[in-house]
């Protein structure tokens, strides 16, 4: 990147932060420089530039951000507004996702406690989280259950599964009247897609197995995510439109929601030239292998980032756990909700489109 000229750069002149600072302010005006900075950039392309009306925004999910609640504060507010499309999360967080829609209760505790005690005790702890193991016990016992049931019994692709498994949870929550707590049964009335790129790597799916060991006929098809994840990025480029990630934490979601592009380009043959805009919260580094292959400037290589699109991309060197909040409190506070996209409605006539392209580019070659 050439150096510009001084003259032509802002001053750094922050605001005095007084009790009636908004979040707004905050994020335009004090969060200035290193770190801070990169959130606020980020804040400002997600607002600005990412939720315009024809992009199309994937969000992965990393990390223990269920269980600390920034489903409910945070994602679920962002899809009710519109300005999540689709997403890819680790198994681990649907599962602990289901703990509240489900009513049951986490607690804050501390890092420090002794875990032996604990473990005697029947608690869980996910580093200053804390739980009764019960609540394990209860969970994977409403899955068993819900997975049992007839409309279960086919192969299926994860995001058909966890919107029927949403559907479960959402009665669960209208019967204990509880609302707004689960982020798969708010997915599942505002039609976004979630995918669960190792569905074998958690509770959800320990429990899938076995039931298959009693003879249960639910059969999860990967291959049916990585193609309905590319149909809805080659969907959202094709006519005219844009593709957004939001990459919070890293890890195989990281990598499956950025994968859309090569299956797009090197496996299927087709012309397009990478996602346009890209945000990334994170606390690993590239030089150890940690964000191999998923920096803006490394995915250029991949053709997972439009190189004429790196000007759009941000990465934030911080806990996601602090980043999300405030990225969703300064969009939800600049930003008009938008029409809900509904892909999860969309999802065989996407897979239909792309299978006509990938079919008239293979008989074209």
């Amino acid at each position: 990147m050439p150096a510009p000229k001084l003259s032509r750069l802002p001053k750094i002149d922050p605001l005095p932060i007084s009790p009636t600072t908004s979040i707004v302010d905050l994020v335009d005006r004090c969060l200035l420089s290193y770190n801070a900075g990169r959130l606020r950039e980020a804040c400002q392309l997600f607002a600005r530039k990412i939720l315009e009306p024809d992009v199309t925004v994937g969000v992965s999910i990393t990390g223990a951000l269920t269980p600390a609640g920034l489903a409910t504060s945070a994602l679920i507010p962002l899809i009710e507004a519109g300005f999540i499309d689709w997403i890819v999360s680790t198994g681990a967080n649907l599962y602990h996702d289901t703990h509240y829609g489900i009513g049951l209760a986490m607690h804050q505790g501390s890092p420090g406690v002794d875990d032996v005690e604990l473990r005697a005790e029947g608690v869980v702890r996910i580093y200053d989280i804390f739980f009764d193991y019960d609540v394990l016990l209860k969970t994977d016992a409403f899955y068993r259950e819900v997975i049992c049931q007839p409309e279960f019994q086919q192969e299926m692709g994860t995001a058909e599964f966890h919107w029927k498994a949403g559907r479960y949870v959402l009665e669960r929550e209208r019967a204990l009247g509880l609302s707004r707590r689960s982020l798969l049964a708010v997915a599942h009335t505002h039609g976004v897609p979630i995918y669960t790129s190792s569905p074998g790597d958690s509770s959800i799916g320990m429990n899938v197995a076995a039931t298959e060991l009693a003879g249960n006929e639910l059969r999860i098809n990967p291959s049916r995510d990585v193609n309905e994840t590319a149909a809805i990025v080659w969907d959202a480029k094709r006519g005219g439109g844009k593709s957004a990630v939001f990459i919070l934490g890293g890890g195989s979601p990281k990598n499956f929601v950025l994968q859309t592009e090569p299956q797009i380009q090197e496996v299927l043959g087709l012309d397009e030239s990478g996602h346009d805009y890209f945000i990334q919260m994170t606390d690993a580094r590239p030089d150890t292998g940690g964000l191999s292959g998923a920096t803006p400037n490394e995915a250029v290589s991949w053709g997972k980032i439009d190189p004429e699109a790196l000007p759009d991309t941000v990465v934030c060197y911080l806990d996601s756990t602090v980043g999300l909040p405030v990225l969703a409190a300064y969009a939800l506070a600049t930003h008009a909700p938008r029409t809900p996209r509904r892909l999860y409605d969309r999802r065989d006539a996407l897979i239909d489109e792309l299978r006509r392209a990938y079919l008239e580019d293979s008989q074209r070659r």
